[in-house]
Formats: structure tokens, sequence, C-alpha cells
């Protein structure tokens, strides 16, 4: 079930009638398990019990780890139970063709069919379940008693299949004032819905077509030209199809009294590329941060160090996004982007080509993690970089690239002077939320599922 579909529209309704009632919290939780099993199984209801085994492993370990003295063995059996199903069903067929390419012959029995179909958001909510007992384990949050109270955090619908990934320790206590909002909060849940599928049915979906278009032909154009605008077209494609959903996601938990976190901050404004992590996708991002790069030892122990523990992070990011070189090669790429902002003093670049830099390089990136194969890729690339096809290509290049840097320079002096715009053009704003939601029925692309939902 996607947010952009009939049958999330009724959902939703008959959730949200049930939120209107002033239940008990153990059966408020049960509705809320209940909807979100049914929201996740609408897919394939035997992964229904792929988050049910993942979550009461974790339930049990988070107690254990608060009242054992093997405290360490109870988190390693948590962690290397959600690893372990997630390398069975994302990473077994991957890792089995990386030990063929390398010559090593596997039987043809290890790839259980089974295991070829990737369930739906499986590395979202692995992740928040594991940040679960580690919280427990570091001391920073005491695990609650109550399963259900526990369950409907992990399965609460929102969220589930494409984030942001939320953390226990901002939301379990959350969760006891779970009801319909009134008022202001639920103005403001509302305006981030309208924003949110505006963003998705209208920019991402209806540039959806042309980039598909694009990366399945089975030659390469000869026009540079053409694969800048091919590469621009989703990076705003994916930004407005991911960030769309997670303002969905934030609107809808904010109808029901949750705070969801921030997950995308104008990342494409972003001056330097630690400056593009910290606002794209941020829920992972920092997620990567607390549990992968600082327990590595983050930059305490060295500069040659520190950029190891960055290229882990990055490599492992990449590959949570996908089992395929592609994504192995764009996190390389940040990687590789991080290292180089870290050892030219970055910062020091002007402004104006410190942002032309930084949109150029994740173009480029950007290809990698949307081609169909590591071979492709390389073409369209080469094809970017040789500025051939069109005596006037480099030029049309340049042109763009400017385009988007005053596109985005406006955008910084509007905000500047965001607040007292505002204020003169809020009562406007309800006629102009209403465009938006009738544009995001009227002008809808062709209804492309959520990107992320692949991963």
């Amino acid at each position: 079930m996607v947010f952009n579909s009939l049958a999330f529209i009724v959902f939703w309704f008959l959730f949200s009638l049930f939120m209107m009632k002033d239940f008990k919290d153990n059966f408020r939780y049960l509705v809320v398990c209940f909807f979100s099993l049914f929201f996740y199984g609408f897919w394939k209801w035997e992964y229904i019990f792929l988050i049910l085994i993942s979550g009461f492993i974790d339930y049990i370990c988070g107690l254990a780890i608060l009242n054992s003295s093997r405290k360490k063995a109870w988190l390693i059996l948590s962690i290397l139970s959600n690893l372990m199903i997630l390398f069975s069903f994302k990473y077994l067929t991957f890792f089995i063709s990386l030990l063929n390419d390398f010559g090593i012959e596997t039987s043809n029995n290890i790839s259980f069919a089974y295991f070829n179909i990737l369930p739906v958001g499986i590395s979202f909510y692995t992740f928040q379940s594991m940040s679960y007992t580690i919280d427990i384990y570091r001391g920073e949050l005491k695990p609650t008693k109550n399963f259900l109270k526990f369950f409907s955090y992990l399965s609460m619908f929102p969220q589930l299949v494409a984030g942001p990934i939320v953390r226990a320790r901002d939301i379990l206590d959350q969760m006891e004032n779970l009801k319909i909002q009134k008022g202001d909060e639920l103005y403001f849940a509302c305006k981030l819905i309208i924003y949110g599928f505006f963003k998705k049915t209208v920019i991402a979906d209806g540039l959806a077509k042309y980039v598909n278009i694009a990366f399945v032909r089975p030659e390469y154009p000869n026009s540079s030209i053409y694969w800048w605008s091919v590469s621009i077209c989703f990076a705003i494609q994916i930004y407005c199809d991911f960030s769309g959903y997670s303002d969905i996601a934030r609107g809808l938990a904010r109808m029901y009294g949750i705070n969801f976190p921030l997950n995308f901050n104008h990342p494409y404004i972003a001056t330097g590329f630690k400056d593009f992590w910290g606002r794209w996708h941020i829920s992972l991002s920092t997620w990567f941060r607390d549990y992968v790069y600082i327990p590595l030892g983050g930059s305490k122990n060295g500069r040659l160090r520190s950029h190891f523990n960055m290229w882990i992070t990055m490599l492992v990011s990449g590959l949570w996004h996908g089992a395929n070189y592609t994504f192995i090669v764009w996190g390389g790429l940040h990687a590789l982007y991080l290292t180089f902002e870290r050892e030219i003093s970055f910062n020091k670049i002007p402004t104006f080509i410190r942002r032309v830099i930084v949109i150029k390089l994740i173009l480029i990136a950007w290809v990698y993690f949307r081609a169909e194969s590591f071979s492709q890729a390389n073409g369209i690339i080469i094809k970017m970089l040789s500025y051939s096809g069109s005596s006037l290509s480099l030029g049309n290049t340049i042109t763009f690239l400017i385009m988007i840097f005053v596109i985005r320079e406006f955008y910084v002096a509007l905000k500047a002077k965001g607040f007292k715009l505002y204020s003169k053009l809020i009562s406007f704003e309800p006629v102009f939320l209403g465009i938006l939601a009738a544009m995001a029925i009227f002008f809808r692309g062709e209804g492309d599922t959520f990107i992320y939902f692949q991963f």
C-alpha cells in the first residue's frame, strides 16, 4: 500500500476514526500495531513475520541488557539477528554472485528463490530496531516493559517502509499521547502532507517518465548536455520523491501527536559535501555517524584513521542502499569527495566555486545511483565529461549549472527575508495549499512507487 493510492485513503480514514476515540493505552497501541501490520502486509503478508521476529528479539534483548550481567552478549545477539535477516533477504544473492565473480563456485541450492524478493522497508525497520538495543546498552535509553508500546514505535505505518529512521529515545514517550490532533497542530500536519504529495505526484512522478526512458535506452545518446540534463532531472526527482515521502510521513505522524525529525533540509544549497550530508537523508546519515563512524573511532585517532573510518562508513552507506556495485561506487565517490574536502581546506575556496563543484560532483555520483549497471554508468559518465554531440554542449552545461546556482542563491536570499514575506502572505496560505492539492490530483505523473521502497 502506497500513500498515493485509493487504498491508503480508505486505510487512513479508518485509522483516524479509531484515533479520535479516547482509548486506554494498551488498546490504542493494539490498534496502531494492527493497522500498521495490515499496512505492511498489504504488499506480501508473509513478511509480517520478519518484523515480528526482529521486534520480539530486540524487545527481549533490551530487557536482558538492562538486567543481565552479560550485556554485551545480548547486544551482539540483537545486532547479529537483525543483520542476518537483512543479509538473507537483501544481500545473499549479491554475495553469491560476488563469490562467482572471484571464481569461487557455489551450490545452486544456496540461493533460495524466496530470498530473491526484497521485503519492503527491511533496511529501515532493522536499523530502527537495532538502535533501540544499542541505546539501551549505552545507557541512553531505558527499555519499555510494554511490548505493545515498543512494537507501536517500531511498526508505526507512516515511517515503516521508507523512514525517516526514528530513535526510540525520541518517540517512545510521545506514544503515550497518541491521538488525533486539533487546531494548529492538525493544520501544520495537513500542510506537510500536501507539500509531500505535490513534490511526489507532480514533480517526481512528472520527471520519472523522462528519467526512466533515458536509462533504459540500449544506446547512449552522443550528447553531453543530454546526460547532464538527465542527471539534473534525476537529482530533482529523487529529492522530491524521497523528501515528499518524508513530508507525508512527518505530516501523518504529526496528525496523531508524534513529531518525527526533519529528514531533508534543502540539500542542494549545500556549500560542501559534509554540509550536503548534514542536509540529505538526515536520519540515515546521523544513524551511520552514531552507530558506525563514532564506534570505529571517529576522528579521534589521527587523520589517516579518521579517513579510514569515514570511507568504511560511506561504503557501508552505499551498500545499505542496494546490493549492487553501483551503490558501492556511489558511496565510494562521496567518500572521495569528503576526503577531497578535508585535505584541500575546501571551506577556503570562494562560495560560488564551491557550490559549482559540489553540484557537479553530486550529479556525477547520482548517475551511478540510478544506472542499471556499472558499465552503463561508466558509459554515461564518459559522455557527460566528453562535452560531445554539439559545439554548444560545454556552454549549455555551464548554463545549466549557473542556472541551478542562481536558483539556489535566490532561495537563500528569499529565506533570509522569509519571515517578513511570510507574515504578509500568511492569509493566502490556505489558498496556496488548495492549489497545490488540486495540482497533486489533476496534474500528477504516472504514479511511480516511491524510489526508496526498494531499499
